[in-house]
């Protein structure tokens, strides 16, 4: 039978007829512990033999009767030697088997486990966000693009797909005055079949220093007011002096058809 101690848990082989019937008293032999042990139960299907009446000891048998010895009358009496005590042979229920232990087998080697400091910036931990930081590139770099996008259009101006409405004239030059009457424009058909047009006009100085003329520019517009037709007049005279005056006179060929208005002014820059 297994019997299995109650403090330490270790287990013991060890025979049936050790522990008998009646169950007896054992002790651990690795943790010194003891207990009572019960005894292996019996199959009830197999009866124990018993007597059903003890057999009655035999008679004793009767003393055999000594004839005393005479006393001697010189000899005195020998004293009876005393008996040593005899070993008690120990109880058998106080004999406490020790039993070898049972072979445990060896667990089976772990896999080694990787551990992960909190402070790595792999999975499966994440860095935290910072989100002021974020913020401050993400304006950096809008304000750089808006720097170069404001330094394009200053350098060079809108482009044309824009729909933005750009002036076709700037503003006046000081002391300089245009003087291009509606009458003198001349538009009419040649007779191969081509639109002429012509401009002409007067630039005067009205100032008391002299001035730079700048470019003249003729725009042509259809019945809707649309822009059909550009062109651009550069003065034979780069500067007037005060009070002097200026003729301007140009003519084109192939003008659009449905042209109907014409707009001349300072071309703006």
């Amino acid at each position: 039978m297994i019997i299995q101690c109650p403090a330490c848990n270790t287990r013991y082989v060890v025979p049936d007829t050790a522990i008998g019937v009646e169950g007896r008293t054992v002790r651990c032999a690795k943790c010194k512990h003891s207990w009572f042990q019960d005894g292996p139960e019996l199959d009830a299907a197999e009866p124990v033999a018993t007597d059903p009446k003890p057999a009655p000891p035999p008679p004793p048998p009767p003393p055999v009767e000594e004839p005393p010895e005479p006393p001697a009358a010189d000899e005195p009496p020998i004293p009876e030697a005393p008996v040593p005590p005899q070993a008690v042979p120990e109880r058998e229920a106080e004999r406490e088997p020790v039993a070898p232990p049972v072979a445990r087998p060896e667990p089976a080697p772990q896999p080694p486990v990787e551990e992960h400091s909190p402070f790595d910036r792999e999975p499966p931990f994440r860095p935290r966000r910072n989100w002021m930081k974020i913020w401050t590139w993400a304006a950096g770099i809008f304000f750089v693009f808006a720097a170069a996008i404001i330094f394009a259009v200053s350098y060079w101006g809108l482009p044309d797909w824009v729909p933005v409405t750009q002036p076709d004239f700037a503003v006046g030059a000081p002391d300089l005055q245009l003087d291009f009457p509606i009458d003198q424009q001349e538009k009419r058909e040649l007779p191969g079949g081509q639109e002429y047009f012509a401009v002409n006009g007067t630039i005067t100085n009205t100032g008391s220093t002299a001035r730079d003329v700048p470019p003249i520019l003729v725009v042509l517009r259809d019945a809707r007011e649309r822009k059909v037709f550009e062109l651009e007049i550069i003065p034979e005279q780069g500067s007037l002096a005060p009070g002097e005056s200026l003729d301007v006179t140009r003519a084109v060929l192939d003008v659009p058809r449905s042209a109907r208005i014409a707009e001349i002014g300072w071309k703006a820059q």
